[in-house]
């Protein structure tokens, strides 16, 4: 007889309230910035239409 799995459970979300960061305290005043996850750095800078853009 076949074993059956049991059924995959999405993630629960989270309870901790997220964490809201203002762009000008992260920018400092300057229109781009890098950002290191897991040894990697990204640069996350602010257009000329004033959006976000995340490169890696």
């Amino acid at each position: 007889m076949p074993e059956t799995n049991p059924p995959i459970e999405p993630p629960k979300p989270s309870a901790a309230p997220l964490i809201t960061v203002d762009a000008r305290a992260l920018f400092q005043g300057q229109r781009e910035i890098q950002i290191e996850h897991e040894g990697v750095r990204y640069r996350l800078r602010i257009t000329r239409r004033n959006k976000l853009i995340l490169q890696k």
